[in-house]
């Protein structure tokens, strides 16, 4: 994604139904080409476009946007603690991580951290729209090299309180949570389960309160640790 270097600039949040976007990556020939694609999308506003981690926690912090892509490896503070960063200053921000690489090292602690998404910047363009699209909707989404990486962490931590913590989420939870991890919108889930939206909303609101998570990203991936579903339904 190769463009023409223009200046980093901020624009105040859009009052419109549009999902804002922030763009973190030390390259600018990848900044701005990424930049020049997604701003080809409707339903896509970008509000700024930095170098830096700690610009990108400033930007977030300021601007409150609904998506930030971000590298992992970027000088000054990395990927991985603005990510811990935006999350405490724009909780309801969610992250993309887009990366030249997929090690273990950078996927696992990414995730830990609160992104919500991996993928590598070779992915589609599609790809990459499509995963924006679905993190703005509660959703997660892991190329698949991000996804091995997690679920051989996942493997090795799984199952050491599920006696204890299985407990915490009955029946209907569960099979909630299981179809939200295999990325059905609440619509979708009440159609599957043959219920409302408004009780999909309410077992999500007692999952979250249980778990202690503050996204549905955070308790399918505890879900995923305690063993509860398998990392097959998040593909």
């Amino acid at each position: 994604m190769v463009g023409r270097e223009m200046p980093d600039k901020a624009t105040p949040r859009a009052t419109g139904k549009k999902i804002t976007l922030v763009l973190a990556d030390d390259h600018p020939a990848f900044r701005e080409g990424l930049s020049l694609i997604l701003a080809e999308e409707d339903d896509f506003e970008i509000v700024a476009k930095v170098g830096d981690g700690w610009e990108a926690v400033k930007a977030a912090q300021r601007l409150l946007p609904d998506v930030v892509i971000v590298d992992v490896a970027m000088p000054g503070l990395d990927g991985i603690q603005a990510i811990k960063q935006i999350r405490v200053k724009s909780p309801k921000t969610a992250i993309v991580v887009l990366s030249a690489y997929d090690y273990e090292s950078y996927v696992v602690p990414a995730v830990e951290a609160g992104a919500a998404a991996y993928l590598l910047k070779s992915a589609l363009v599609d790809d990459v729209v499509s995963a924006i699209r679905s993190v703005h909707k509660g959703h997660s989404v892991f190329g698949a090299g991000a996804s091995g990486k997690i679920a051989a962490r996942l493997s090795e931590t799984g199952g050491r309180s599920r006696e204890l913590t299985g407990q915490r989420l009955h029946g209907r939870e569960l099979e909630v949570l299981r179809l939200a991890a295999g990325g059905l919108t609440n619509k979708a889930i009440a159609a599957k389960l043959v219920i409302s939206t408004r009780t999909v909303q309410a077992h999500f609101h007692n999952i979250l309160r249980k778990l202690g998570a503050s996204s549905r990203t955070e308790a399918v991936l505890r879900a995923l640790r305690e063993g509860w579903i398998t990392f097959d339904s998040l593909s």
